[in-house]
Parts: structure tokens; C-alpha cells; sequence
């Protein structure tokens, strides 16, 4: 009896070592580049891609997230993800995730561009201009997302103003003896 005990302990022993060393990465994932996605995540991705460009835009999040835990690495998926955050009204959602992009790659001039849009959209101008003065750095050429950021950088400030002069206070002349009619 005391053997089949001994036995048990280190057989569970040995099976926690196990799962354990399992789930460490492997010398294969360290050693992969970082534009090797796995192919089931590119899957997924283009999965995604077509329920957006259907306007399911919860099925294209789903398909994204999908593609994103078989290869967390998966920019591209990072980044769509946030443009939908975008399309659906949340800038502070896409924020976050191209900033989880920019991690990645911190170039990536598809993200640095979506990151200042989003920011714009939310109101945060001076931040957004920095998004473009880095994105001008990295793309000295004329970029179309450059000048896409720039159109909705000018864009949020007009309607800022807009919105401001729509806050003004309309005075109210109150009658004398109005008040204490009932």
C-alpha cells in the first residue's frame, strides 16, 4: 500500500512537471520572425476581413480576436481589430490597440496613423499632431495615411470649435411678478 502511494505522489509529480514544461515557449517560437504568422491566424484574419467588409462588424471582431489568440503576434489583426473599434464609435478601444501594434513594430505607420485618428476622434488634438509628426518622421515620402490623419486632425478641431460656440450660455430675462403666478 505504501508503494502504490510513493508511486501516485510521484506520478502526479511528474505530470505537473510535465504540463508545466509544456506550456513554456519553445526555442521554435523565439526563433521565429516577426512576420511569420501561423497560417491559422492569417486564416481567421482574412475570415474577419470579409465579415467587415460585409458590415458584420461583431463577426469581424470575433474572427480578429480568433486569429489574435492563435498568433498574438498577428499585427495586422491587431490593427483591424482597431479600425473596427473605430467604425464602431470607440476610439479609446482602437487606441489601445494600435498601441498593442506599436509594441510590435513601433513603424508600423498604419498604426501610428490610426492611433493619431483615433485620438483625434476623441478630442485629444496635441496628441494626435505628435501621432503625425511621428508618422511624418517615419514616412518621408507623401504618405496617404499622413495626409489622411492630417484631414482628420483639421476636421476634429472644426468641429471642437463648433461644439464650443454651441455651449454658449442663452441668457434668461425673468419677468418681474412671472414667478408668483400660480
Amino acid at each position: 500500500m505504501k508503494r502504490w502511494e510513493n508511486a501516485m505522489r510521484v506520478g502526479f509529480l511528474a505530470l505537473s512537471a510535465g504540463l508545466i514544461l509544456a506550456s513554456l515557449p519553445t526555442a521554435s517560437d523565439a526563433q521565429r520572425a516577426d512576420n511569420d504568422i501561423f497560417p491559422r491566424s492569417i486564416a481567421l484574419q482574412q475570415q474577419g476581413q470579409a465579415a467587415q467588409e460585409a458590415g458584420d462588424l461583431d463577426q469581424a471582431v470575433d474572427f480578429y480576436e480568433s486569429a489574435l489568440a492563435a498568433d498574438p503576434r498577428n499585427r495586422s489583426a491587431i490593427i483591424a481589430l482597431a479600425q473596427v473599434a473605430r467604425a464602431q464609435g470607440l476610439p479609446g478601444k482602437a487606441i489601445g490597440l494600435y498601441r498593442e501594434a506599436l509594441v510590435l513594430e513601433p513603424n508600423d505607420i498604419v498604426a501610428l496613423t490610426g492611433q493619431g485618428e483615433a485620438l483625434a476622434d476623441k478630442g485629444a488634438l496635441e496628441l494626435a499632431r505628435e501621432k503625425l509628426t511621428e508618422a511624418q518622421r517615419v514616412c518621408a515620402d507623401k504618405c496617404p495615411q499622413v495626409a489622411a490623419l492630417e484631414k482628420t486632425i483639421s476636421a476634429s478641431a472644426s468641429k471642437r470649435v463648433v461644439a464650443a460656440e454651441a455651449l454658449v450660455p442663452k441668457p434668461v430675462v425673468a419677468t418681474v411678478g412671472s414667478a408668483n403666478k400660480n
